[in-house]
């Protein structure tokens, strides 16, 4: 029998080209690192032209204006709306803007302990009801375009259905409707949660808390693979830069109010009433059947918190004729950062909002 011979010399010469590779690489990191980098989120011009207590408004306006009707934003209570302004040639804002489409958007502000007993019929009715009038009363225009994302898509479900002669187009995007799904271990959680002995412990959800219960959903690949990612990456200014930026906004995260935090528990995750039109804000139901203007609806089919099962059945059970869902390959915020998806995401809107803007 021959003996098998160690191929030393080839071993060592590989070792070899790898030392050279990684001390030229981390002489780049280092440079990368200790170089000034741009990682300011939420960069395009705006004026901030309404406020309401924490509440304010945000106007952007594109060089040129190609729609009679502007699109009102409302993002989730939870992380903040810099995410569609997340950096320069990669923003959903700047992206409609370019479109011609003139954006206002909500920035619901940090809650404080005052705010504690706000509930979803304040925010609704309240704050989102207030915005709409003053925009319609500034653009002298009797409805406009609403586009809301996550929660602020539920919010933004629940106006059109209580007022729907304000609205013109409504564009939903991976809104949760339907609770009754034990896809995604979120819903799970929600389920078996005591909202009140949350409410109890925290005069608001304090954003950090959620934040961590968001990391544990998926704990591999948000607390591990994504800064395996970042050390493979960190010679790329690039990439440093956009993961850098991208934490701030995770990280970003304001407390929820109490009231509205245990209001969503208890009638959307454990009772399921907004899909079956049982829901009531301020006394009134939120009947679907309410929502006649078209409505285009975007979910995710890796979403790991609003999976498909959430999202798909909302436009089987409105009212409008002119309905439209697409479903994207990607997960929760892929829609917004994936520079794939925004070849295609906020071109479709503002196309889709152009053949409806008579």
């Amino acid at each position: 029998m021959s003996q098998v011979s160690i191929p030393v010399d080839l071993i060592l010469k590989n070792l070899g080209e790898d030392s050279k590779s990684a001390r030229s690489r981390f002489k780049k990191a280092t440079s990368v690192l200790t170089s000034e980098l741009s990682t300011d989120i939420s960069v395009t011009p705006y004026e901030t032209v309404y406020q309401e207590d924490r509440v304010k408004l945000k106007h952007y306006v594109p060089e040129k204006v190609r729609f009679k009707h502007p699109l009102l934003v409302i993002y989730a209570l939870i992380n903040r709306e810099t995410m569609l302004d997340l950096q320069p040639r990669r923003s959903v804002v700047e992206t409609l803007l370019n479109q011609g489409v003139e954006v206002y958007m909500v920035d619901w502000g940090y809650p404080t302990r005052k705010d504690q007993f706000q509930t979803i019929g304040d925010h609704v009715n309240g704050y989102i009801a207030g915005i709409v009038d003053f925009i319609l009363a500034r653009h002298q225009i009797g409805q406009l375009n609403i586009m809301g994302i996550c929660m602020g898509g539920v919010f933004s479900v629940i106006y059109s259905a209580l007022h729907r002669e304000k609205v013109k187009n409504l564009v939903t995007t991976v809104t949760p409707t339907n609770f009754d799904t034990d896809k995604g271990l979120l819903n799970i959680w929600m389920k078996h949660t005591d909202a009140h002995v949350l409410g109890d412990i925290y005069s608001n959800m304090p954003g950090e808390v959620m934040n961590l219960g968001f990391l544990l959903l998926n704990p591999a690949r948000l607390m591990i693979d994504k800064y395996v990612g970042f050390l493979q990456n960190i010679d790329n200014k690039d990439y440093v830069e956009n993961f850098v930026r991208m934490e701030k906004w995770i990280f970003d995260s304001p407390d929820v109010p109490a009231a509205t935090f245990k209001e969503f528990i208890i009638n959307f995750y454990k009772k399921n009433l907004l899909i079956q039109s049982k829901l009531e804000i301020d006394g009134e139901r939120v009947d679907l059947s309410n929502i006649t203007m078209p409505v285009l609806n975007f979910y995710g089919r890796f979403d790991h918190l609003v999976p498909p099962e959430a999202c798909e059945t909302f436009t089987s059970m409105i009212g409008s004729d002119d309905k439209e869902d697409i479903c994207f390959n990607t997960g929760h915020i892929g829609i917004y950062v994936s520079s794939k998806y925004q070849r295609d995401f906020a071109p479709k809107i503002a196309a889709w909002l152009h053949e409806r803007d008579n």
